[in-house]
């Protein structure tokens, strides 16, 4: 019982975090208050939730990851692929090598192999994380794609340093070339497998959907099903399962392009992902401070009667191995650009000289979270030998505050490094968007007019002639509004017009809305008509907001 109290807390600290954050005259990130919130839940319960790596991994990361994937301009992230690429592998054995040897020389008593460890499960940021961050600091969005699409696949190459560290501790031997096969079947093994389950799903459930049918719910049960299956095959196989999660993410948006999902269905689908997505990155970060207390006092007083820690040795070198790990990725991304401008100048290509503030606001965006905190829980209690895993209180703890502080700096300096930041630009999104919905109008006029004059020949000619005349009407207003909209001339006073023709709208959708639920609540029709009517007018408002 007691378990089930602390997780409905741990739930309600996620929705007070919302409303805390709101509240604060300052600018707080919402992941150090959901922290902040699972520390106190670990001291009012004495204890926290006893974190399980392997649950933590299969219950919270897939469906994550596979949203992540799924929502993540695909464009973007393959027109920047050498940037990502670049970031998601060099940059993380760049990070391990820099960082096990700080650590190392920073702590003599730690081994060298526990120090590789430590520095691979902090070399990868966290997608959830870098979100959370994202959220309030108008980044511009290329850059914000490559920071998305390098979180997303340095996962693969940061668990594979730390499982041959780890490797290496217990054992003392180390290989090369089999870390470099392990990497290449983890990292292809695991994409392939992504995209595998969810083609076989997306076909199995089209081929169902078409011979018997299907109740409502289930489509929507299948797609949050999907990230898990993938995981689960790809780890059965031994390749990376978060891997898998964000291939099979990738590749369910290109399988929705199919269309075999009906509006309903992509509507209660929206919503039902929407809500996972917010609880389960509020959960991470409370699941977070809730361990924080134990794996203090675990540091402090080492098991076994070791002699305990100076706090402020602690937090000094947790200090030192946070602001290493910004200089190294500050490193290689100033040394990879310059390769970038050196390789475009030999190329004849046209060459963006960035802004040092760039450099320094991708230095700082390399946030930290739940993976690097469930990564670091899985090193083992104890040697072959039957010996204590040497420092692996200290590792925890050093792994937990490289979390907080990359956190807290990237909230205080990504705010006035990004503030009138000029980034390379991509392709126009309004442009795109104006140009789709031009086409799409365009097609609707040419369908309405052709089923009008097919049926005009009828015995209802007439209203089906006033009935095609007043839709086709409709949609040429909507045609004249995107060309005017994307034509050269087009000044204040038209968006002046467009803004107010918007407002009335609105404002007689509130008008609608007033109604229906004054004449419900007089039960001058049922709650069921109200539902349904409300349903309507909130669509047709989503579109306007």
């Amino acid at each position: 019982m007691e378990s089930i109290e602390v997780v409905l807390a741990m739930l309600l600290a996620v929705i007070a975090s919302g409303y805390l954050a709101r509240m604060l005259p300052f600018a707080v990130p919402l992941p150090l208050i959901q922290i902040a919130l699972g520390t106190v839940i670990a001291g009012v319960f004495k204890h926290g939730v006893a974190l399980e790596p392997d649950i933590f991994f299969l219950l919270f990361l897939p469906p994550l990851l596979f949203l992540d994937g799924w929502r993540i301009p695909k464009v973007g992230l393959f027109h920047d692929k050498g940037t990502i690429i670049e970031l998601a592998l060099g940059l993380v054995l760049f990070t391990v090598v820099g960082a096990g040897f700080l650590m190392h020389w920073l702590i003599p008593e730690m081994p060298l192999a526990v120090a590789f460890a430590l520095a691979a499960i902090v070399a990868p940021t966290d997608p959830v994380a870098v979100s959370a961050i994202t959220k309030r600091i108008p980044m511009p969005p290329r850059m914000m794609h490559i920071i998305e699409g390098e979180s997303l696949l340095n996962d693969a190459s940061g668990l594979v340093c730390f499982r041959f560290a780890v490797a290496a501790a217990m054992t003392g031997h180390f290989s090369m070339a089999q870390a470099s096969l392990t990497f290449l079947w983890v990292a292809l093994g695991g994409i392939a497998a992504g995209v595998a389950v969810t083609f076989v799903i997306a076909r199995v459930h089209s081929f169902l959907l078409r011979r018997i049918g299907e109740d409502e719910g289930a489509p929507v049960l299948i797609n949050l099903l999907t990230p898990f299956g993938a995981y689960l095959a790809a780890e059965h196989l031994g390749a990376s399962g978060i891997l898998a999660a964000v291939a099979a993410g990738i590749t369910m948006s290109y399988v929705e392009l199919g269309g075999t999902a009906t509006p309903t269905t992509r509507i209660s689908r929206n919503v039902v992902w929407d809500t996972l997505q917010f609880a389960l990155n509020g959960v991470m970060f409370v699941l977070l401070g809730e361990q924080l207390p134990d794996i203090l006092r675990g540091a402090l007083h080492p098991p076994g009667g070791g002699v305990p820690f100076n706090p402020w040795w602690l937090a000094g070198n947790a200090l030192a191995l946070s602001v290493g790990l910004i200089l190294l990725r500050f490193v290689w991304v100033w040394v990879s650009l310059r390769l970038t401008i050196l390789n475009q100048r030999r190329l004849g290509q046209q060459v963006y000289k960035p802004r040092m503030r760039l450099i320094l606001a991708t230095s700082f965006a390399g946030v930290r979270g739940a993976l690097t905190m469930a990564g670091v829980m899985t090193l083992p209690l104890v040697l072959p030998d039957g010996s204590p895993f040497p420092a692996r209180h200290l590792a925890i703890l050093l792994a937990s505050a490289v979390i907080i502080v990359s956190l807290v700096l990237a909230s205080v300096m990504l705010p006035r490094l990004l503030r009138g930041l000029e980034a390379p630009k991509e392709d126009a999104a309004g442009q795109e968007e104006d140009r789709a919905r031009q086409t799409a109008v365009a097609a609707a006029l040419e369908a309405i007019e052709k089923t009008g004059r097919e049926n005009a020949v009828g015995p209802d000619g007439d209203l089906h002639v006033s009935a095609s005349t007043h839709v086709a009407n409709l949609y040429r207003h909507r045609l004249r509004v995107v060309q005017a909209d994307e034509a050269p001339d087009a000044g204040a006073g038209f968006q002046a017009a467009r803004q107010a023709e918007r407002d009335y709208r609105l404002t007689a959708l509130r008008a609608e809305r007033d109604t229906i639920l004054r004449l419900g609540r007089r039960r001058e029709i049922s709650d069921e008509t109200a539902r349904k009517l409300l349903r309507e007018i909130d669509l047709v408002e989503a579109r306007y907001r």
